[in-house]
């Protein structure tokens, strides 16, 4: 395994403008990324008092089940203790979803490395698991590589409720066929027999989304200490009551200050990442499973759609005596985050460092504030194949990245086409076409009314001339399929569906071809957070 860094070409504005030095961007932030602001908000965490002994014991009852290693158990003993948290999170996707929910447990494990080193103080690193999300299209699929081309694997199960992904129970069988036609488009390696075993034993111990998600995450990350704690864990939202009542006492105020920052972060250049609504009271209510928005209106807490109205006084009650009925959104999350656990550093993607630029005034309502944002790493890996591709065919991965590939495909394409079979075929057609056009005009002298005929048999000629050019090219492109196919899986393997690796595929399709030695390796390559692309040739 060999570690390499370019400057992607793929550019996210608000991105590259956090990561210089005078955007204007960190007004939205509490803290530039820099070594200052480690120090400065370590000293604020350590004058603030948390529960911290308490926490460590609900992620200690919430991880038994699923295995603690010796290194977690020493996290424990050190966030009892007062150790600092670096935290990251994701939806609990199947095959721990897309690449970048491992990209970010490997960026909170070795910033907390990196920032106990500096800072000489404990600091752990912990995975939010967003069990609450409901959205079940975004995390019931994967993707694979099937004759070079992407293609989408699905869960075939469907919840017609917008039941969490914790509460959702899973199909053992539908998910057992899911897994195997996955393993199935990745191909047979000398690690896949028992890769299969491992990942079908932890499907078959799993009854929800979450489960599984959590199940395979701790098992590729319990040796490096790796806090989990999902969302929904029912002792976690008894821990949460103080901090519901919180923010359903300042909703009105947390709304309408996140409105207005959106507003100012739009006019600044960035977009609405939210679409907020000074309506929103930015808490779900969980009814009979599924999860409904709450917003304010007439001085209650309603959802039509559910049936739902409560006064602030009823909400109270609810946080208090059945905080599993509340559940967060995009605009709380964050403050829970912040009530709940001493955060150095949250680590995000993108998409997070856009919302999460909306919500500082958020965090001054409750006299919180915000913690450092630690953009995620970028990794894009490259197996051996795809590597003597890429010689073979003088491209780079970062030329892949720029569509180089899919224009030397193109050139090549029309490169092999056959000009004397088109030279043929078109002046065929233009005879026909000559030919009915004599026929027609013989036929409208002779008095003949046969014009919708004459039409339609020339648009079937026609047709039929198409049809012939179709299989004459199809066969160009069979005589050269092992050159299309290999520009082909270039693009698919290093920029599928015109995007990073990481937003599509399962790091299981990279096991499969490297080794149950993958994450272990790559945390201990000598990557840090930066504005660099990280490549990894394993």
């Amino acid at each position: 395994m060999k570690l390499e860094q370019i400057q992607s070409p793929v550019n996210n504005h608000l991105l590259t403008d956090y990561w210089s030095e005078n955007a204007k961007i960190h007004s939205f932030f509490e803290y530039k990324y820099n070594k200052k602001s480690f120090h400065e908000r370590a000293t604020y965490l350590q004058n603030k008092e948390y529960r911290s002994k308490q926490l460590a014991e609900i992620i200690r009852e919430y991880m038994t089940p699923f295995g603690i290693s010796e290194k977690v158990k020493q996290h424990l003993v050190d966030l009892q203790q007062g150790a600092l948290v670096v935290v990251g999170g994701q939806q609990s996707g199947l095959l721990t979803g897309p690449l970048y929910s491992v990209h970010k447990a490997i960026s909170v494990i070795l910033l907390a490395k990196e920032q106990r080193e500096k800072l000489n103080v404990p600091v752990v690193p912990m995975f939010w698991i967003a069990g609450e999300d409901h959205d079940l299209e975004e995390i019931n699929h994967t993707y694979t590589i099937v004759d070079g081309e992407v293609k989408k694997r699905g869960y075939s199960e469907r919840s017609k409720l917008k039941t969490m992904a914790s509460t959702t129970s899973l199909n053992s069988e539908a998910l057992e066929q899911f897994v195997k036609t996955v393993f199935k488009d990745y191909g047979e390696t000398a690690y896949t027999e028992q890769l299969l075993a491992d990942v079908l034993s932890h499907a078959k111990a799993s009854t929800t989304f979450t489960d599984f998600f959590t199940s395979l995450m701790n098992e590729l990350f319990n040796e490096h200490g790796l806090l989990l704690l999902d969302a929904t864990f029912e002792p976690f939202r008894q821990y949460e009551q103080p901090y519901f009542k919180a923010l359903i006492e300042n909703s009105e105020e947390i709304a309408q200050v996140v409105v207005t920052q959106e507003t100012d972060l739009d006019k600044a250049g960035y977009t609405k990442p939210i679409e907020a609504s000074a309506q929103n009271a930015n808490i779900f209510y969980v009814k009979d499973g599924e999860r409904f928005l709450l917003e304010r209106k007439d001085g209650k807490f309603v959802n039509t759609l559910a049936r739902v109205s409560f006064t602030k006084e009823e909400l109270f009650k609810i946080a208090q005596e059945t905080p599993q009925a509340l559940s967060n959104n995009v605009v709380t999350r964050p403050l829970m985050q912040e009530m709940t656990i001493p955060v150095l550093a949250f680590v995000g993607g993108p998409g997070e460092l856009a919302y999460w630029a909306t919500l500082k005034p958020a965090f001054e309502i409750l006299a919180l504030q915000m913690p450092i944002f630690a953009p995620r790493l970028n990794i894009t890996m490259v197996t051996r194949q795809v590597q003597s591709l890429l010689q073979q065919n003088e491209l780079t991965v970062i030329e892949v990245m720029d569509n180089k590939a899919e224009q030397k495909l193109t050139e090549f394409i029309e490169s092999v086409k056959d000009e004397k079979v088109q030279q043929y075929i078109d002046q065929m057609n233009e005879q026909l076409v000559e030919q009915y056009n004599e026929l027609a005009n013989y036929l409208e002298q002779g008095d003949y009314h046969l014009d919708a005929i004459i039409r339609k048999n020339k648009e079937f000629h026609q047709k039929q001339f198409n049809f012939l050019q179709s299989k004459i090219k199809q066969q160009d492109l069979q005589k050269h399929n092992v050159a299309i196919r290999q520009l082909k899986l270039l693009q698919s393997e290093l920029y599928p569906n015109k995007g990073y690796q990481e937003r599509v595929y399962s790091p299981y399709q990279y096991i499969n071809d490297y080794g149950q030695a993958l994450i272990d390796d790559l945390i201990a390559l000598e990557m840090s957070i930066s504005n660099q692309h990280q490549v990894v040739l394993l």
